[in-house]
């Protein structure tokens, strides 16, 4: 078998970007100690999320860029590790900052950079400039390719994201998160697990800072077991509210088998008929008038 371990980095951040810097490649040490393939930060983790209850040109003023001195720290640390970082950001940007967050693999190249395209526009992410698509990349570990994607917090709200990711071959999604996760939103992540047969790890920030609560998860997406009746749970980790780091492993080898026989992700889809969904945005009220029979 072949165990893919997924450390989420549930920390409190500080009130600097250098306390961020500082406290975020101690916890990576500290997850590549515990043997860690994988680190992965809660959302927005260079200024923890504080966008709230402040002036907009306060923390927009926070952001700095993708490929700056900040990022490029983790770059190093990851290549030092031997471990993939997946490091959140404010991200400077002409038409206002993105929700950004930059993975880099186990030899300290940059794979991936996600915006978040879901931005939270009924409040102050209306000040953001959401991203343009969904990606997904090859990241080399020491278990093998691993398909890999990302959403980010608000993202996972729209089944539009995973499957898209599904559809680009993401076998994993990467969910840097800062809300709090109840029930309802821990059930959004275990459907888009087991609707696309592939693993969601989200990773929160912890119950002492605001608007959060911990919580962060792992579902691998397998509901079903060869020679076991009925279904299992796909939550392989639920961490509760405390601050630490918390290591899920996900068993690569009975992921694979089970996508390669199972009925769910794009095997009976009907996407000549999803027409609709590719329209833009309708009224609820023309919504209703049409489906109410």
């Amino acid at each position: 078998m072949s165990y893919l371990k997924i450390a989420l980095l549930q920390i409190a951040p500080g009130d600097t970007l250098d306390e961020n810097l500082q406290k975020g490649m101690e916890a990576c040490r500290k997850a590549a100690g515990m043997g860690a393939d994988i680190a992965l930060f809660p959302e927005m983790w260079s200024n923890g999320y504080r966008i709230y209850d402040r002036p907009s040109e306060e923390w927009m003023a926070e952001a700095i860029p993708a490929d700056g001195s900040f990022a490029e720290a983790f770059e190093r640390l990851a290549g030092e590790l031997g471990m993939a970082i997946g490091v959140t950001l404010l991200e400077t940007c002409p038409g206002g900052p993105k929700n950004t967050m930059v993975l880099f693999d186990r030899h300290g190249k940059r794979v991936l950079t996600y915006s978040k395209v879901h931005t939270c526009d009924f409040d102050v992410e209306r000040n953001l400039t959401p991203g343009e698509d969904f990606y997904v990349i090859p990241l080399d570990t020491a278990c093998g390719t691993v398909q890999v994607g990302a959403m980010i917090c608000f993202d996972r709200e729209f089944p539009e994201s995973a499957r898209i990711l599904m559809l680009k071959g993401a076998e994993l999604i990467l969910v840097p998160n800062a809300c709090p996760m109840e029930i309802n939103r821990l059930s959004q992540l275990r459907a888009r697990a087991y609707e696309n047969m592939l693993a969601v790890a989200t990773c929160n920030y912890p119950e002492t800072v605001p608007d959060c609560n911990g919580g962060s998860s792992v579902f691998d997406g397998v509901a079903y077991l060869p020679d076991v009746p009925g279904s299992r749970d796909t939550c392989i980790l639920q961490a509760g509210g405390e601050e630490g780091i918390y290591m899920a492993e996900l068993d690569l080898t009975r992921l694979r088998a089970y996508r390669e026989h199972e009925v769910h992700g794009n095997a009976f889809r009907h996407p000549g008929k999803y027409g609709l969904l590719t329209e833009k945005k309708i009224e609820a009220p023309f919504i209703r008038e049409n489906y109410r029979e």
